[in-house]
């Protein structure tokens, strides 16, 4: 007999590996749900408490990377958070008109621009732009990192 829940667990798990990479879609909160319904089906038993936290915490640290990594690295190359609130709503905007792409584009080319317009140093602009977007990209790849582990530790729950 096919338990719905599990199946439901381990979409959640998938949802979330591909909401990691996909924009808009909650890629870790995702996997939390998942794991917590397979937690919940199976009796609060699978996995074990010293995993289920483990997951959670990263789980949590990988949310926060993702809501704040570019923010934090346009910080750290000098950019202002009035520079990191419009790159992210321009950002936010161009994922609709150029896809996933866009985010990247619009964050840097809108910390470039701002940066620039306010300091004339493009050397400055240009720095600040690039730890966006490594930022941005950072915590793509964070994400992505948890959201698998997340997932291949609840497969080795059930296999092992």
């Amino acid at each position: 007999m096919v338990d719905w829940l599990v199946v439901g667990s381990f979409a959640l798990l998938v949802v979330g590996v591909v909401g990691s990479v996909v924009p808009l879609v909650p890629g870790t909160l995702s996997s939390l749900v998942g794991v917590y319904l397979y937690w919940w089906a199976s009796g609060y038993t699978e996995p074990g408490p010293l995993l289920l936290a483990a997951l959670t915490v990263v789980g949590v640290l990988a949310l926060v990377a993702d809501y704040f990594g570019g923010a934090v690295s346009a910080r750290a190359g000098g950019a202002s958070i009035v520079t990191t609130t419009l790159a992210a709503v321009v950002g936010i905007a161009l994922f609709f008109v150029v896809g996933p792409l866009g985010i990247v584009l619009g964050v840097a080319g809108t910390v470039f621009t701002v940066e620039f317009y306010r300091h004339r140093d493009p050397e400055r602009s240009l720095r600040a732009a690039l730890y966006a977007a490594i930022g941005v990209l950072a915590s793509t790849v964070v994400q992505l990192l948890v959201t698998v582990t997340m997932l291949v530790a609840l497969v080795a729950v059930i296999l092992l």
